[in-house]
């Protein structure tokens, strides 16, 4: 734990404040009218998030965070790109989920907009409980190492699923279809509607809560693998927030080219291979290279992200009759 870093409780209530400000900038000022995020507005929006976070590691928290070194923001670092690029997996789900329903491209920002806020609040929960576990309990950081291996190894060698899943047979679909009614038409880009005077939900509500629950299965690798990076609670969540901010936008420079990454699932398979290890063999490593690991890890994990895209790209590109990207 990177104990020399002092966070009060000032500096949880100024990063919260930011968080809410910025997505209260983000959908009432930017986003107000909702409308189809073409490529090149989604890749801006990315760039923008992307220099939020390093802004906030090497200039903000620096100066405001008694502690915060260039080896914290290394740690930080690591943390994001890992949190972003394991998010990258949500981006085939999400768009299946918005096909399946048949959600107008114009109203999928505002949705996201509601389910990232919704994953803000589990992923904070998740990660005070996993903190609470590893600090209470020091041999679950060995039980989370040892998982993320076996799930990386999984992904690696035998592969995952790569079919669309049938939504009709998902068991939260059908839950809240059960609890709830919920009409067969949109209502422009409300949640809920009345039908001969009953409230109902609308299939928006539907997408929300099966978005909001895929977070929960994903969240289900990137929490430990962000507790493999560090323990230290403000940085894994500081990490954590900046790049689920940053889904948003991702999701739309990615949606219509997922084809063009084909290996980046090996690449994310090897972090988790990479962090899972690290995990297991923590206290030797640490004893043998002490502070170089952290930047080590930094290495090696935007190493093998970077690889993983290139070599996509490589093939994609280079292969006959290849065509761009188009907007999603």
């Amino acid at each position: 734990m990177l104990s020399l870093i002092d966070i009060s409780l000032w500096h949880w209530a100024a990063f919260t404040t930011f968080v809410l400000l910025a997505l209260a900038a983000d959908l009432g000022l930017f986003h107000r009218s909702g409308h189809e995020v073409r490529f090149r507005e989604a890749l801006g929006w990315t760039a923008v998030w992307a220099a939020c976070a390093f802004v906030f590691a090497f200039l903000v928290a620096p100066a405001v965070v008694p502690g915060w070194d260039r080896a914290a923001a290394a740690t930080f670092t690591t943390g994001y790109l890992v949190e972003l690029s394991l998010s990258m997996d949500n981006v085939f789900v999400m768009a299946v989920i918005f096909s399946y329903f048949g959600v107008p491209k114009a109203w999928q920002h505002r949705l996201l907009f509601w389910g990232i806020l919704g994953a803000l609040v589990m992923r904070g929960l998740m990660i005070w409980l996993g903190t609470e576990l590893i600090q209470r309990v020091h041999w679950m950081l060995y039980l989370f190492g040892a998982f993320l291996l076996l799930t990386g190894c999984k992904m690696l060698f035998v592969g995952g699923d790569d079919e669309a899943p049938d939504l009709s047979r998902n068991p939260v679909v059908r839950l809240v279809r059960r609890l709830f009614p919920v009409t067969d038409r949109f209502d422009g880009e409300r949640f809920t509607t009345r039908v001969d005077g009953r409230l109902a939900l609308t299939p928006l509500a539907l997408v929300l809560v099966v978005v909001e629950t895929t977070d929960v299965i994903f969240a289900l690798d990137s929490i430990p693998a962000i507790f493999g990076i560090t323990v230290e609670p403000f940085l894994v969540f500081t990490s954590n927030v900046f790049a689920i901010l940053g889904l948003r936008s991702l999701y739309f420079v990615l949606a219509s080219a997922m084809g063009y990454f084909r290996y980046l699932k090996t690449g994310l398979s090897l972090v988790l291979v990479f962090i899972g290890a690290k995990m297991i063999f923590e206290d030797f490593l640490k004893r043998r290279l002490g502070d170089d690991l952290r930047y080590i890890s930094l290495g090696v994990v935007l190493g093998l992200i970077l690889l993983s895209i290139a070599a996509s790209l490589a093939v994609s590109f280079w292969k006959p009759g290849g065509k761009e990207p188009r907007s999603p």
